[in-house]
């Protein structure tokens, strides 16, 4: 549960700097590849290419291009058709995507896990609900598509974990999550990207330096170590606490308005999902 909270923290700043210095301004290809590059030299050192079993290899892999590759070339581009604050509405969804895949993969229906995550959606809902164009729905399409892709990848590497575990350290074999990230990047900047819009000012490089040390190096390998020490209804709760944190971070250094009971009332019903669905908090291998 610590590295899932820390690293919603870390998100929900990383949500702000994107929308701040780097949508519309630095290619949304280039953006993700940087930051899969930037990963996956830090974990290069790590990386056991012997010892380590296929199935793990494979599977961490797909892992990382679903949770990475796919999910956040479709994060960057749903900002050419929303506001901050549309996307952040329509990523309330993925909770229910990570309860349903959970439930599909174990062939059985868990109530109290479905609950907590309509519950964070509830609450997601009070703290974001604005009336939303229909000229936006090329964005939620995006969206909704990176929504399942960031759930299937969360809930294959709990499995993975599960069924294939690993004698050696978690960092042994979490540098092909970022390999697996590469091979749907690395085309998809060769074939859409736009080179006229490479970053040029000190603040993006910054921005996208912070990006991939912090928010794709740590917080992929924190959030996916946390996503197996808690059960899917905590995991699904915890994929929504990035929007009222995202907001307090918006308010403090943006200065932008927010209408704070609804910010209060909504957290408070994402923290009742998560006690209403009473992990274990332990760790579960």
């Amino acid at each position: 549960m610590p590295y899932l909270a820390f690293i919603t923290v870390v998100w929900a700043l990383s949500f702000n700097l994107i929308g701040v210095f780097l949508a519309g301004h630095v290619d949304s290809d280039f953006a993700v590849l940087s930051r899969v590059a930037i990963a996956g030299l830090v974990f290069l050192p790590f990386t056991r290419w012997t010892g380590i079993s296929k199935a793990r290899k494979l599977g961490t892999m797909a892992a990382g291009a679903l949770q990475f590759g796919v999910t956040y070339l479709c994060l960057y581009r749903s900002f050419q058709f929303l506001s901050v604050a549309e996307v952040l509405l329509f990523t309330i969804f993925t909770p229910i995507y990570i309860t349903l895949l959970d439930d599909l993969l174990q062939k059985h229906f868990n109530p109290r896990a479905l609950a907590a995550a309509l519950i964070a959606v509830l609450g997601s809902l009070v703290i974001r609900y604005n009336q939303i164009d229909s000229n936006a729905l090329n964005g939620f399409l995006l969206l909704q598509l990176a929504n399942i892709t960031f759930a299937a990848g969360q809930v294959g590497y709990r499995y993975l974990n599960k069924y294939h575990p690993d004698q050696q350290p978690q960092s042994a074999s979490f540098g092909y999550f970022f390999l697996g990230a590469l091979l749907v990047a690395l085309p998809s900047f060769l074939i859409f990207g736009n080179i006229s819009k490479l970053p040029q000012h000190i603040e993006e490089f910054a921005v996208l330096a912070f990006l991939g040390l912090a928010s794709s190096a740590l917080g992929f390998y924190w959030w996916n170590k946390g996503a197996c020490l808690v059960d899917a209804g905590t995991l699904g709760a915890m994929n929504n606490m990035h929007i009222p944190a995202g907001l307090i971070i918006n308010l403090i250094f943006w200065h932008q308005a927010q209408d704070i009971p609804r910010l209060i009332i909504g957290g408070g019903i994402m923290l009742l999902a998560l006690l209403i669905n009473k992990p274990a908090w332990q760790i579960k291998n």
